[in-house]
């Protein structure tokens, strides 16, 4: 209950942000000023001052609690001052001038305290966000655009509005051995799946600089996820190395295959040689998983994901999101401008889920720096003074 709470203060803050912070007090004014100028337009015979009741609860939602008491205020010194007008204020319609002061009393009394507990739920939204955003940040390490030899581009969202943080993990890291790259999914949500993502990004940080070969490193991950994740706990990744020219080294445990997407646009989904399970289930199976090397030629981009890409469901039709299909056209010619690329990407995902995610998503483009051309040897040597 407490989740659902905060979801919709978070929901509040937002539209608040974005649109009603903008109307202000118009609303509940416009209420006031469209109640009065019915009520004078038709005249003593016609009784419309207890629309009036609408204005406080517009100003609840729009304004905080204390501009929401002055539109309260507003609407009662209004009725006040058309009561003799309208002739209520006459011994025989008293019982209709209290019965309306009562109503009113009481929608007033009800619309600043809803004013006041959003305003306060707002700010305790707010601080948790803060919080959660800054432990978020501590935990991924967001890397800079362009890491070694690779461009890259991300696009990180929790489901867990309160909470900024889920179960999806990534890192980018320039080491010894060539640029190293992690995505993985943790299973199950909360703070388990963050207490296990902190344990596969420590590995990782610590295994890519040390380790030569790319299967070692996911060997060491998987023996930390074994040893600190609880028994049944697993994490599906992917692993990348950029080492050599115009290629990368893969290494899959159970995750999403990542696709290549050429400069005009084509796209080909990348799957490994041998399928492996998730890490933490190597006591299930024998031997390890086989890491495979694909071409990457100047112009291409490398997309990863998470299964909250793939499995996000258009709400009319039902439909997974169809990433293998329209990742060319969003992301072809991008690999000098990979930020616009992922940001069409999530704005396209989003448009297919009507708005709004029901699991965490990572999306993280990759794309090596073009290695700049010789000189030609008849050209002239660059003599500098």
């Amino acid at each position: 209950m407490k989740n659902v709470w905060f979801r919709f203060i978070g929901l509040l803050e937002r539209v608040e942000g974005e649109y009603l912070s903008r109307m202000g007090m118009t609303l509940p004014l416009a209420a006031i000023i469209v109640v009065v100028s019915s009520d004078l337009a038709g005249g003593r015979d016609h009784y419309l001052t207890p629309g009036m009741v609408a204005a406080p609860p517009l100003a609840a939602l729009t304004v905080r609690w204390r501009g929401t008491l002055f539109i309260c205020l507003l609407g009662a010194a209004a009725q006040g001052a058309l009561a003799p007008y309208d002739g209520i204020t006459d011994l025989p319609n008293h019982d209709v001038l209290l019965g309306q002061v009562f109503a009113y009393g009481i929608v007033s009394l009800f619309s600043v305290y809803i004013s006041w507990r959003r305003e306060t739920s707002v700010r305790a939204f707010t601080a948790i966000t803060s919080v959660a955003e800054a432990a978020q940040h501590a935990l991924m390490h967001p890397p800079a655009p362009r890491v070694g030899t690779v461009r890259l581009a991300v696009r990180y969202v929790s489901a867990a509005d309160a909470a900024q943080i889920g179960g999806d993990l990534y890192s980018v890291l320039e080491t010894p051995h060539g640029v190293r790259a992690l995505i993985g999914d943790v299973r199950g949500k909360g703070l388990a799946a963050v207490q296990t993502s902190a344990v596969v990004l420590g590995a990782f940080r610590e295994a890519a600089f040390d380790e030569g070969g790319l299967d070692w490193v996911a060997g060491r991950v998987d023996a930390s996820v074994r040893r600190h994740v609880s028994s049944g706990d697993f994490i599906t990744a992917l692993f990348a190395q950029f080492d050599k020219p115009e290629s990368v080294e893969l290494l899959h445990y159970g995750h999403v295959p990542p696709l290549r997407v050429s400069r005009d646009g084509e796209v080909e989904q990348l799957y490994p040689v041998e399928p492996w399970v998730p890490l933490g289930l190597a006591d299930l199976v024998t031997g390890g998983p086989t890491p495979w090397r694909v071409q990457l030629l100047p112009g291409d981009v490398l997309v990863l994901c998470t299964d909250g890409v793939i499995e996000a469901r258009n709400p009319l039709d039902h439909t997974f999101y169809p990433l293998h299909e329209r990742v060319g056209a969003l992301v072809a010619d991008s690999a000098h401008d990979l930020e616009a690329a992922v940001a069409r990407v999530y704005a396209d995902l989003l448009h297919h889920a009507g708005g709004s995610l029901s699991d965490d998503v990572v999306l993280l483009l990759l794309a090596p720096v073009p290695r700049p051309l010789p000189l030609h040897p008849q050209d002239p040597p660059v003599i500098t003074a």
